[in-house]
């Protein structure tokens, strides 16, 4: 009874000088390192009770040196479940209130292992319990040398031991069942902390992120979890605005083929990515003439489309004052040259000029794939060549002019990009002009509709399986 009150009163002394510090200890410092200083203030309160109740023994009671080295491992065994306990406790409530608050961290800057930390505990659980057990059959043995010799004295002292044995071993069953459901409940509560999350995330749901509570493997998953979720905004972001830009594109093409008397005409544009390079388009010139553009621009995608739209203003702009197709791409390549020559960035381009009256075609070609030319009555090839450097490369560069007079009945014109001819096959083959030049020839009686829907129709088949490499782009004129 005595021991009980002197132990009691050593407790409540080291939990009075304790609760105020806990304020500094603990609540001051970030969530995720409360539950290890709680685990140290618990186990320090412990400890400084123990000296506390030696000291007083030692001063009022002489304790032996032996017993006051008891007491404190004593205390030290209990210090150590009743921190655990406690920063497991610590632990659960900054979890629930960062699941309450959807609070997020950064990930962890100093990683404890869960693997570590729970072989640690484990570890220490037993030799506490094993050095428990030691001390007890130690003063046990010391006790029942002393003890009578007769039956009774005898089976007293076994039924003592007995019960003492199983006390302490009841007493710390309870408090490791009791660590290991504290420590199942935190699991439980981490892992539907990720898994709730992750739910959302596989529906499409990206509003909410993991909170980061504890500095373990969990809160690194959570971390990195977070780090995935705002990829995946900051992608689909990008998706979104891939996606206007590529209606923002589409509508700087043409929307439909010019109706001109005495010609058929049909284009198209293919991107191998949202957006892309290729351009093409139609300008109604003076005197019932047509202007048709043919432009690739270096690269694909986002950088080459921006490329391509600033080249169209030009055109476009330039095109009110047309004099002519080599004066035209001469004053659009001095523009373009001083945007983009630091960049690198290049295009090339054909302009045809079409004049159905007087049977006469004016083209300039910057460093673009010549046109073809398929005579109908003759089944023959022609290109309509000419030498031309690209859009962007020199400022100064004049460009010269080509022309041709006369054509028959049926006769056809196709120009396009390279991406036509250097589409590759799974096996590494590229397309080439020959299969080119014999879709025409088979197809030659049918529209400019048609011929450009066979040859878009034969690049998909010959590539199979295999991926778009480059934007494709062709306009068909058929001349009648």
């Amino acid at each position: 009874m005595t021991l009980g009150v002197i132990i009691l009163t050593a407790f409540l002394i080291a939990l009075a000088i304790g609760f105020p510090i806990r304020s500094h200890f603990i609540r001051r410092t970030p969530e995720i390192s409360q539950p290890r200083r709680t685990f140290m203030l618990e186990l320090g309160v412990c400890r400084f009770a123990g000296a506390l109740l030696n000291a007083y023994n030692i001063i009022v009671y002489d304790l032996p040196f032996l017993s006051s080295l008891s007491m404190m491992i004593g205390c030290s065994v209990a210090g150590f479940f009743i921190g655990l306990d406690s920063a497991l406790a610590q632990e659960r409530k900054v979890i629930q209130v960062s699941m309450s608050w959807a609070r997020t961290q950064p990930l962890p800057r100093r990683l404890f292992s869960m693997t570590r930390k729970f072989s640690f505990v484990a570890l220490i659980t037993t030799l506490f319990v094993a050095l428990v057990l030691a001390m007890v059959f130690a003063r046990d043995i010391v006790w029942l040398s002393k003890i009578g010799q007769d039956e009774a004295s005898i089976v007293k002292a076994q039924l003592s031991v007995t019960y003492e044995i199983f006390f302490i071993m009841a007493v710390l069953m309870i408090l490791v069942v009791n660590l290991i459901i504290s420590f199942s409940s935190n699991l439980k509560l981490l892992f539907n902390n990720e898994t709730r999350v992750l739910e959302q995330v596989s529906r499409g749901d990206l509003s909410r992120k993991v909170p980061v509570a504890t500095n373990d493997e969990f809160g690194l998953i959570a971390g990195h979890t977070n780090n995935m979720i705002d990829g995946l905004r900051h992608r689909i972001q990008l998706i979104s605005a891939l996606k206007m830009a590529e209606e923002v594109q589409q509508n700087l093409l043409p929307g439909y083929d010019p109706q001109v008397s005495g010609l058929d005409i049909s284009g198209t544009s293919i991107y191998c990515d949202e957006t892309g390079g290729d351009y093409y388009d139609y300008f109604n010139l003076p005197d019932d003439r047509l202007g048709i553009v043919v432009a690739d621009a270096s690269g694909h995608g986002v950088g080459a489309a921006m490329h391509m739209t600033t080249v169209r203003a030009f055109i476009h702009f330039g095109i009110r004052d047309y004099q002519g197709p080599a004066r035209l791409l001469s004053n659009v390549n001095t523009y373009v040259t001083r945007d983009s020559s630091q960049t690198g960035r290049f295009m090339s381009m054909f302009f045809l000029e079409i004049d159905p009256k007087s049977q006469l075609l004016r083209w300039v070609r910057a460093g673009h794939e010549p046109a073809l030319f398929y005579e109908q009555a003759g089944k023959s090839f022609a290109e309509l060549n000419g030498e031309g450097m690209v859009l962007g490369v020199d400022d100064k560069f004049q460009y010269d002019e080509f022309s041709q007079s006369g054509w028959n009945s049926s006769d056809i014109i196709l120009i396009g990009t390279d991406g036509i001819q250097e589409t590759r096959n799974e096996n590494g083959v590229m397309f080439g002009h020959e299969r080119l030049r014999d879709i025409i020839r088979r197809h030659a009686d049918a529209s400019a509709k048609t011929i450009q829907d066979t040859v878009i129709d034969s690049l998909r088949d010959f590539r199979g399986n295999a991926s778009q490499e480059d934007d494709v782009t062709l306009v068909v004129v058929k001349l009648l």
